[in-house]
């Protein structure tokens, strides 16, 4: 049991990990041992991610997300299947708490006295400026 959230709690019978061969250069073992792991989980048949929360998921995930909408996250950073596998849960962990969090709604608010009137003695200001600034004998 993965805790995401108040009241959201992953299980970790919903994810699906797979141990494929890790990419790129390496050592002795690199076209041997399959140390690099696939984890993936449906988060649209999951009962545990509220409506909100999916949205902000899918925006989030981005194309991590399938058209499907299962979550496909892959590790291989480290050389052991234990160390990718604690970081694959660890950054899909993440994910999930990011979609969690609820963004603040702004309340809208109105401009003070004060803003008002030093908006409109600045306008007042620059208007002048630009007065002084014209030709005597203007309006010809």
């Amino acid at each position: 049991m993965i805790h995401i959230a108040p009241g959201i709690v992953l299980d970790e019978r919903e994810l699906e990990m797979r141990f494929v061969r890790s990419r790129g250069p390496g050592c002795q073992n690199v076209n041997k041992v399959s140390s690099a792991v696939e984890l993936r989980f449906d988060a649209r048949s999951s009962t545990i991610i509220p409506p909100d929360m999916m949205e902000r998921l899918e925006r989030l995930a981005g194309s991590r997300m399938t058209d499907n909408g299962v979550i496909v996250i892959q590790a291989d950073s480290h050389r052991t299947q234990t160390a990718n596998r604690r970081d694959a849960i660890g950054r899909l962990t993440e994910l999930l708490r990011a979609a969690a969090h609820r963004p603040r709604l702004r309340k809208p608010t109105k401009a003070t006295y004060g803003s008002k009137r030093r908006r409109l003695e600045s306008k007042q200001r620059r208007s002048t400026t630009k007065t002084l600034r014209r030709p005597p004998g203007g309006d010809q």
